[in-house]
């Protein structure tokens, strides 16, 4: 399936202006790829900048992308997700505005209604920010 080609709002629960996910690049049961391109009107732009709050919102949204391709995979609803936890998370710099963010999901672990997650953010070849992430799905 091309899932770049599918419109992200179709795979997140999320809505715009709270969209922190352009597109998923690639996807499969143990990763994905996401790409967010920070434009003007970003909810979590301060200053030209993207606020750490953004960036981690960005990184939740990519593994949202993830259980929404598995969820369209499967003809399912989108479950809508809650961070339960966030830990190792290391920001090593605030992204500017027109600056895309390639960010990296990989599920270290799932049980239940429960995703752990390795999640790294890029732009380009730097790694801007990497977290563990544990999320909560809804049934």
């Amino acid at each position: 399936m091309d899932w770049q080609s599918i419109p992200i709002t179709s795979l997140i629960p999320q809505r715009p202006p709270f969209v922190m996910v352009d597109k998923i690049l690639s996807f499969n049961l143990k990763d994905a790829v996401t790409e967010l391109t920070i434009r003007e009107d970003n909810i979590f732009l301060d200053e030209g900048k993207l606020s750490p709050a953004g960036i981690i919102e960005n990184m939740a949204q990519s593994c949202a992308a993830r259980m929404g391709c598995i969820s369209r995979m499967g003809s399912e609803s989108i479950k809508i997700g809650f961070i339960g936890d966030i830990r190792d998370c290391v920001i090593c710099r605030q992204p500017d505005c027109h600056e895309t963010l390639t960010t990296y999901v990989e599920i270290i672990e799932e049980v239940f209604n429960l995703t752990l997650a390795g999640v790294e953010t890029k732009v380009g070849d730097e790694t801007i920010a990497t977290a563990r992430m544990k999320i909560a799905l809804t049934d």
